[in-house]
């Protein structure tokens, strides 16, 4: 089975060594951290763009090093870029929960620990930091995966009072509705979201996915003649 995170579980086996190891760890700290194991590289490539440019991950991803990218990013992204790559390992989490979890169990694991990374970012991230709606909506994506969806709900909120037009949080709060069986609700979030974001097409998509699916549940089945069922006898 694929270890979910080797660097979180070898932070937590280090937990109350005497203060000489821990001070010998610190210098080995940029050794270790050049130890990326192969499958987290192939799995850094499903990542955003943006991610191998990021601290730790630009030590191990081929090409990450790039000077101009990172000071690209880092203008862009202002002092909180320091900090997103526990966003990248965060969305790591995500993707790992979504298809390569064997168990319920490590399912569990893997979105626990994205909330941990996400939290890590909206923590240190100014309040007029661009990406927080991205973040938030990430994490109540997460939250609602783990069944916490009352808590899932509050991230989509902050993400809209942060900006009312994020499509992506209104989609997410119409998907955990429609998951729920409350179909009308799903289709009252889309509707707030197309009317800031009408051209957004996962808002689109949905919509006329519950539009379907409504009509099927509408229509009337076919008769029996249509059906091909036999003439009374």
């Amino acid at each position: 089975m694929m270890p979910s995170q080797p660097r979180i579980l070898a932070m937590s086996s280090f937990r109350g060594i005497v203060p000489t190891a821990a001070c010998a760890l610190a210098l080995l700290a940029p050794t270790l951290a050049r130890a990326f194991p192969d499958y987290e590289v192939s799995e850094a490539r499903l990542l955003p763009t943006f991610c191998k440019y990021t601290q730790d991950y630009r030590e191990r991803v081929p090409g990450g090093k790039n000077p101009d990218e990172i000071e690209r990013w880092t203008r862009l992204m202002g002092p909180t870029f320091n900090n997103m790559h526990h966003y990248c390992y965060g969305l790591m989490e995500v993707n790992r929960a979504a298809f390569s979890s064997k168990t319920n169990l490590e399912r569990v694991h893997n979105l626990s620990n994205s909330i941990i990374e996400f939290d890590y970012v909206l923590r240190g991230a100014p309040a007029d930091f661009y990406m927080l709606p991205e973040i938030l909506t990430r994490k109540g994506e997460s939250l609602v995966g783990l069944d916490r969806g009352r808590e899932g709900i509050l991230e989509f909120q902050r993400a809209i009072g942060i900006d009312a037009s994020y499509a992506p949080a209104y989609a997410a709060m119409s998907d955990y509705y429609k998951r729920a069986g409350q179909p009308a609700k799903a289709k009252e979030w889309l509707e707030k979201g197309l009317s800031v974001s009408p051209n957004s097409r996962p808002l689109l998509r949905r919509m006329a996915e519950l539009d379907g699916s409504k009509s099927k549940r509408a229509a009337p089945g076919p008769s029996r003649k249509q059906a091909g069922s036999p003439p009374p006898e």
